[in-house]
C-alpha cells in the first residue's frame, strides 16, 4: 500500500491531539497518530495536523459507521487525501452494541458502508477496518487495506495475520503504562481496562483468547490487566510490543495511559525505533 505508517504509531482520543502533539510525535519518529474516541464531522483538524508535519500519517481509529453517512465521509476523505496524498488512512468500524441504539446486524452494515465508500470513490488502500472476529478480519483483507484490532494480545495478532495472509496491513492497538511500581501501574491499567468488560464484543473476543469468567468478572483479573495494559519499565513494555511484531503485526499503535504520556513515548521510541 502507498500509505507508509512506519513501525510504531500512537493511539489517542482525538480531543487530546493538537498541532503541538503531532509535531512532537513526529520528531520522536512515530509514523502515525490514530485518532480514537470516534471522531465525527468534517475532521477539519486533521488538515491542521498534516499541515504542521512533514511525513506523519493521521488515521481515524475509528469513524463510527452509525454516526456519519459514507457519502459524507467520502467527501472528507477526498478533501484530505487530495491535499495530503498518502498521509491519511480512514479507519472505520461498527462500534459497540451498548453505545449505539442503531446497532443491528453490524457485519451487514459494514458491508453496506464499504459499498457506499466504493460508490463514492474511496480507494481500498485508503481505508482500514476495526476487526476483532474472523469474519470482519477477512472483510478487512478483502475490502480494505487491512485490520486495526483494538484491545487484543499477540495471540490475537497471530491468528489475525493467519486470516489476512501476507501483504495486508495489520495494525493492533496496545495499551501501556510506564513505571516501576507494579501495583501502581497495574491499577492505572485496570482503571481503563475495566470499562471494556461491560462491552459484549470485547468480552466475546477475550473469551476466544482464553480468558475465563474469573478473569472477566468485576474489574478484571491481574492476568487480564497485565495482558491488555502492558506495564513496567521501558524494556519490559517494549518486549511486550515486540511480541505483536513477532506475531505478524506491521505497525503497533500504542495507547499510553500515564497522566503524562511523553516519558513513555520517548522511552519506547528509544527502545523500538
Amino acid at each position: 500500500m502507498a500509505i507508509e505508517l512506519g513501525k510504531l504509531g500512537i493511539w489517542r482520543p482525538y480531543p487530546g491531539v493538537d498541532v503541538h502533539f503531532a509535531t512532537e510525535a513526529e520528531k520522536l519518529g512515530y509514523g502515525a497518530i490514530w485518532l480514537g474516541a470516534s471522531p465525527t464531522g468534517d475532521l477539519a483538524y486533521v488538515d491542521d495536523l498534516l499541515a504542521a508535519t512533514e511525513h506523519l500519517v493521521i488515521a481515524t481509529g475509528i469513524v463510527n459507521i452509525w454516526q456519519d453517512e459514507p457519502a459524507d465521509i467520502a467527501r472528507v476523505y477526498e478533501r484530505i487525501a487530495g491535499k495530503y496524498p498518502d498521509r491519511f488512512l480512514l479507519g472505520i468500524g461498527a462500534g459497540h452494541r451498548e453505545a449505539t441504539k442503531e446497532y443491528k446486524k453490524p457485519y451487514a452494515a459494514l458491508v453496506d458502508y464499504l459499498d457506499g465508500l466504493d460508490a463514492a470513490g474511496v480507494p481500498v488502500a485508503g481505508r482500514a477496518l476495526a476487526a476483532l472476529g474472523p469474519k470482519v478480519v477477512k472483510l478487512s483483507g478483502d475490502r480494505a487495506a487491512g485490520a486495526h484490532p483494538y484491545l487484543t494480545t499477540p495471540e490475537h495478532t497471530r491468528s489475525t495475520r493467519e486470516i489476512l495472509g501476507a501483504g495486508k496491513l495489520l495494525a493492533p492497538e496496545q495499551k501501556v503504562v510506564l513505571g516501576t511500581d507494579a501495583d501502581e501501574t497495574r491499577a492505572i491499567g485496570r482503571n481503563t481496562v475495566k470499562y471494556y468488560l461491560g462491552l459484549s464484543n470485547y468480552v466475546a473476543s477475550l473469551r476466544k483468547l482464553g480468558f475465563t469468567d474469573e478473569d472477566l468478572e468485576g474489574e478484571g483479573s491481574d492476568r487480564l490487566v497485565d495482558a491488555l495494559a502492558l506495564h513496567g519499565d521501558a524494556e519490559t513494555v517494549a518486549r511486550g510490543i515486540r511480541a505483536h511484531f513477532e506475531a505478524g503485526a506491521d505497525h503497533v499503535n500504542i495507547q499510553v495511559l500515564n497522566e503524562d504520556p511523553w516519558p513513555a513515548y520517548q522511552a519506547l521510541a528509544s527502545e523500538l525505533l
